[in-house]
């Protein structure tokens, strides 16, 4: 039996007192606004009404699953909205930031380089009501679009107002909001590559694409990796303040998501229990896929989320 090394527990706590002092503002946050309204979730399993309040409400047990479990028409609908929309933001917007931060670190110029991230953040600081508006007056009916094409004599298109483009519409809000920002993690990835690795490949005769291959993309690997994983989380979760602030032009069938299904139903609609129900499942799911992702990603050697 090895003999314990190392400060014990109390001497760690006292070393680090003025640390855990510090830290108790937002655990104390985090617990009250996060966890303790975890306990909420137990009108899942009730018929809630809010004047009888939570313990009052009568049991119903699983009933309220019925709408995921059973074949809702409309959560169906949701559910694949939900996906579709995941789908196309993983596969169109991930890669964009990638690729900016790869051009942004081939910029010369710092000076050059700061003002195009600079352009590239402003719109991450902008609000979704704000982001929505600026699209409206470019591609609404009356936008600077339509009225271009009806000065020409072109036939108009009403993009906001189409359910047929209603989905590369907010995946392109997405990628005009999001993209420059999420390029600072990839900048930083690419701060920490060695640039002996570049200059050895350069001597071994390696082209610039080579480099990037065999280089750059390794390099950029493990915050891939971890990006992806955390982007499973929220695969059903695709931007409730976006699509609920566009839902009334294009209509249920094209827009509803599950978050829009969860407060449409719950909030509007009244039925806490089902909304309730709903929210949880998504949010198991969500748990379920990033453990599995992180798993998977463990098999590849790469770190994930949190190490084995």
């Amino acid at each position: 039996m090895t003999a314990r090394t190392g400060p014990s527990r109390r001497q760690r706590f006292t070393r680090d007192r003025f640390l855990v002092f510090a830290a108790l503002p937002g655990i104390t946050l985090l617990v009250l606004f996060h966890y303790v309204p975890l306990l909420g979730n137990v009108i899942a399993f009730k018929d809630y009404q809010p004047y009888l309040g939570i313990l009052e409400s009568p049991w119903v047990g699983l009933t309220n699953f019925d709408v995921v479990f059973g074949g809702d028409p409309a959560f169906l609908n949701a559910l694949t909205n939900t996906l579709v929309i995941t789908l196309l933001q993983v596969v169109v917007v991930f890669p964009v930031p990638i690729a900016l931060a790869l051009l942004l670190d081939s910029l010369i110029s710092e000076r050059l380089k700061r003002v195009v991230q600079s352009v590239l953040y402003l719109p991450h600081f902008l609000s979704w009501v704000i982001v929505v508006a600026i699209f409206q007056q470019m591609l609404g009916d009356s936008g600077l679009l339509n009225g271009f094409l009806r000065e020409n004599d072109f036939t108009t298109v009403n993009v906001i107002g189409s359910p047929e483009l209603f989905k590369a519409l907010i995946t392109s809000q997405v990628l005009w909001k999001d993209a420059g920002w999420a390029t600072i993690l990839f900048l930083a990835a690419l701060s920490r590559i060695d640039t002996t690795l570049y200059e050895a490949s350069a001597m071994d005769g390696a082209s610039r694409a080579r480099q990037l291959w065999h280089v750059t993309l390794p390099g950029l690997r493990g915050i891939i990796v971890l990006l992806l994983i955390l982007r499973l989380g929220d695969a059903l979760t695709v931007g409730f303040e976006q699509i609920i602030l566009q839902q009334a032009a294009v209509g249920a069938d094209a827009s509803e998501v599950l978050d829009t299904y969860v407060y449409n139903n719950g909030i509007l609609a009244g039925s806490w229990g089902v909304s309730a129900a709903v929210g949880l499942v998504k949010g198991l799911v969500g748990v379920a896929l990033v453990l599995s992702a992180n798993k998977l990603a463990h098999r590849f050697g790469e770190q994930g989320v949190y190490q084995r």
